[in-house]
């Protein structure tokens, strides 16, 4: 199973970020441990003092494919969730200056909690989809993939163009603007439209 992240695909959290607005999808990896075990908390990791939350709309693919066209990505994931991208922003930023990968700030063990899945028959339009993260009960993120700059079925088609898809492969789509450093104590929830769909504890 394969963790498949997307970056910038947000114009807010581009200029929030103070990043250029890519030309190309961008895409990197995170590990399967990246996933925690189910109910367990988030534990901050010692070698980071500015770890930021990054809710991202997440699909499952529920087949193999390679090459995917656009038009039939649709086939190709039946469920979506919502994951918690966690991000070691100082260390990102210090391996960004030096021009190396990102792998150290976002493919951690622990840093790609996902929610339960709904079945996407249950979205009325997956270009118009609500989501948002409150921490400690105050709305830090709030998104639609109508802002999106790539859209789902685009990734599917843009990744499988590079790497063959399998099913339970998940893809987190980007995130909003709104990111923001978290402190241990915090309570996070994710919400797809008015339904919860993922929450942790931060330690």
């Amino acid at each position: 199973m394969k963790i498949i992240c997307v970056g910038r695909n947000y114009k807010g959290h581009i200029l929030e970020l103070k990043n250029n607005t890519p030309k190309e999808l961008v895409f990197f990896l995170k590990p399967e441990t990246a996933i925690p075990l189910k109910n367990q908390p988030f534990f901050i990791p010692d070698f980071s003092q500015e770890i930021h939350h990054e809710i991202e709309l997440v699909v499952k693919i529920n087949k193999t494919g390679k090459h995917i066209q656009e038009k039939f990505a649709k086939h190709y994931y039946s469920e979506l969730t919502l994951g918690i991208d966690f991000t070691a922003r100082d260390v990102q930023e210090r391996l960004k200056k030096n021009g190396l990968p990102w792998e150290k700030a976002k493919s951690f063990d622990g840093s790609a909690p996902i929610g339960k899945f709904i079945d996407k028959t249950q979205i009325q339009n997956i270009d118009n989809i609500n989501f948002q993260l409150l921490v400690n009960k105050t709305p830090m993120q709030i998104g639609n993939t109508k802002d999106m700059i790539f859209k789902i079925d685009f990734i599917i088609s843009f990744i499988s163009q590079f790497i063959t898809l399998k099913k339970g492969d998940l893809i987190f789509t980007g995130t909003p603007e709104g990111v923001s450093k978290i402190h241990k104590g915090d309570f996070l929830e994710g919400f797809i439209e008015n339904k919860k769909i993922i929450e942790l504890k931060v330690k």
